[in-house]
Formats: C-alpha cells, structure tokens, sequence
C-alpha cells in the first residue's frame, strides 16, 4: 500500500497570494498549470499544528523541527473548513468528501514481481474480514465496472493514485487501465501519480513509457531501498526473472523514464538498509548522479494492535528505524546541513513529512505514517480515500468488502 501524496504544489496563503514551493505569487492555480490542486491548501503556524497535526506534534523531533521551519502545510481540513470539504452522492447516500482526494484502482492482476520483506499488502488486519484486496483478480468486467465507477464520481475533484500491487506486471491491463481513465467522462482531475518498483518499465518500457507520458503522468515514485544492487534484492527480492534487479537496467530504465516525466525515488528505511546519516547522504549522491531531483525517505507505517504478528509485521517491528531519530542525526550533521535547507512541514490525516531543498534545487523528504489513525479517519463515515477493488466495489479504504460506497454488483 503506497498512497501518500508528498504536498500539495500550490498554496493559497491568506494574503491572497500563492505559493509553489517557496515561491510566492499572486497567479492564481488556474493560470499556474493544470497539474496544480486547483484546492487551496492551508499553512499554519508550528504551533497550531501542535493541536491539528497530532502525529507530527509527537514525534521525538518535534521541537527542533519547530525551531528550523515556521509552518506547515496542511493537506488535512478542518471540521470547519467550507472550501476543503463537499458532498457527494453514491448509491442514493451522501458523504462528506474531504478535499484534496486520491483515488487508487487497485492494481492485482497478477502476483507482484517483487516480495518485499516489510509488503503492506501480506500484512492482515485482524479486524476486516473476507480476502485481501492483493489476492483478488480483475473479473473479465472489471474496465467495465470501472468505467461505472468513475461515471458515479462526477463533479468531483480528486487525483489518481496507482498503487496496490505492482502496475507495471501486466502492461496490457495497464494500457487498459489507462484508456479507462482517460476516456471516462468522471471526476475532474488534478494530479496523476503512479507507484511502482519498475518491473514491466524495464521489460516493456517501449510500450509503457508512451503511455504514461500521454497519460499526462504528473510523477513517478518509484522504489528503491537501497543504492546499491545486492542490498536492495535483499529487501526488495525481486523473482529471478526480473531484470530491474540488476543495478545497470534499473539506470538505464531510469534514464528512459525521466525524459517522459518526473521521477522521485522512494526509499524506506531499515536496518540492513539506509539507517543513518551516513547512508542517506550516500544514497543521495548516487541519486544525483542519475539525475534524480527528488528522493523520498519513509518510515514503515505504525501498526496498531489490530496487525496480526506475522511474519512481515515481525520483520517491520524488527528493522524498523524511526523517521525522527534519523531526522535529528540528519539535522545534527554538519555535512547534512551545509547542503539542504528546509523547504516544508506538511501534516496530512495519516501522515507527515519534513522537505528539504539542496543543491540544483534537488528535494529530499523524511515522512512517515500510521495506520491506526488512517483506520480512525476511515470509522468517521467521511471519505478521505477512494479505492477501486477488482471485486467492483468502490471503498473509502484499502479492504475490498468494508467501508463499501458503492459496487457493481449491488454489494453496499
């Protein structure tokens, strides 16, 4: 499961202004570009983020997070906030819908290529019952239904998250996937993000890369836990037949990717992995070097209680290094600061993140997220998520039978 937008691109401050990054301007988001939230999003002080940014205000690096940024971005609405949140009707029901939105078809046409050792998606929640999204397939209907879906999210504003498995697996339900999404007539459209671990770009590229560029992709995040070949197979454990596991095609891949669109490497961090200052500074040097512009480094998500102990939660509570601790050895390094500056806070209902910019304007990211308080967002009865299973069933979270909005099959 990887569905956590990194900020928003344009900001409305309460001057009347914009602000892209650190850039402030008095252009409205419609002239901007149409790849920009057309959503004003909010900054507010450190200090009110205390009360409205709960799990950032917890983190062990809080504080000095305080003393270096002024702000923080906040992807989250207020109860109160008007413009962030609206209405919408699915299956003769209506829903608060908070702004801005994701919405992720699933992707589970076939078994991942890649096995991660620390893979949300053969982590089980012990309070859901039924199968797991991962382990569904695509009925012979599914663009069908798809299309029925989006048609039923009319007049909403939202961006498409493509995530789940691995997208790229199968390049011809991507394909198909694509058209879907680019000929319904449904939702208004902002962003456009896929998330991969780049299999299929690397075996069929030639086909995929063209397709996403016309799909007017706005990023790829794509997954890599390590900078160099060997200790990435051993977290990532690509199946034998997958050349992306070898350190030469996953760059020259790469390469191909970034002339059709930005591209941000995902790293999460772990012991055996990328653990330390030492080894972020490491990885990002190697990430400059192929060109990269933007690397993200995550924390596993916080389980709660309800997250069966098997054998990935065991490996996540038993590698995991915190997003914090590695945060404040970063910001006590004097390499680490003679190169980055901070950028932005951003608080969001599941997650934080603390940006950074460096030399050439290069962005680096520290974010983690918790589960617990995705589930507690997901029991309000509002709709912060959407997410298309191959059962048909359109859901306001990542289990296909619960917290059904709507289905083709006249499940809800």
């Amino acid at each position: 499961m990887s569905d956590v937008l990194t900020a928003p691109r344009v900001l409305k401050l309460e001057d009347g202004g914009y602000v892209d990054g650190q850039l402030r301007t008095s252009t409205p988001p419609a002239r901007i570009g149409r790849s920009h939230s057309v959503v004003p999003i909010p900054i507010v002080s450190v200090d009110e983020a205390r009360v409205r940014a709960p799990l950032m205000a917890a983190s062990a690096a809080f504080d000095r997070l305080r003393e270096l940024f002024g702000d923080v971005v906040m992807r989250e609405p207020g109860g109160g906030d008007a413009v962030r949140w609206m209405t919408h009707v699915l299956a003769g029901r209506s829903y608060r819908v908070a702004q801005p939105l994701t919405f992720t078809p699933y992707a589970s046409a076939k078994a991942c290529s890649a096995r991660c050792r620390f893979c949300s998606e053969t982590l089980i929640d012990e309070s859901a019952s039924g199968p797991m999204s991962a382990s569904l397939r695509p009925r012979a209907d599914y663009f069908d239904t798809l299309g029925q879906a989006l048609r039923a999210l009319k007049g909403v504003s939202l961006s498409y998250s493509l995530s789940g498995l691995e997208n790229t697996d199968d390049p011809e339900w991507l394909l198909s996937l694509l058209h879907t999404l680019r000929s319904v007539d449904g939702p208004t459209v902002q962003d456009r993000v896929m998330y991969s671990n780049g299999a299929g770009l690397a075996t069929d590229g030639a086909r995929l890369l063209p397709a996403l560029r016309d799909f007017d992709l706005s990023w790829l995040e794509w997954s890599r836990h390590h900078d160099q070949a060997t200790a990435n197979q051993a977290i990532m454990r690509f199946r034998d037949d997958e050349p992306v596991m070898d350190q030469t095609v996953f760059e020259q891949t790469l390469a191909a990717a970034q002339q059709a669109f930005p591209v941000k490497l995902i790293c999460i961090v772990q012991q055996g992995g990328i653990e330390s200052a030492a080894d972020v500074c490491r990885y990002i040097d190697w990430a400059r070097g192929l060109g990269v512009e933007s690397v993200i480094f995550r924390e596993f998500s916080v389980l709660p209680d309800r997250y069966r102990r098997n054998v990935t939660r065991r490996y996540i509570d038993g590698t995991r290094v915190a997003i914090d601790a590695l945060l404040l050895e970063c910001m006590a390094d004097p390499a680490f600061n003679a190169r980055f500056e901070p950028l932005a806070l951003t608080g969001g209902y599941y997650f934080w993140n603390a940006r950074w910019r460096g030399p050439q304007g290069m962005e680096v990211v520290f974010e983690t997220s918790d589960y617990g308080a995705m589930r507690e967002h997901e029991e309000s009865g509002a709709i912060y998520k959407l997410v298309f299973h191959a059962n048909g069933n359109l859901c306001s979270g990542w289990q296909p039978e619960r917290d059904v909005l709507w289905s083709a099959h006249g499940q809800q």
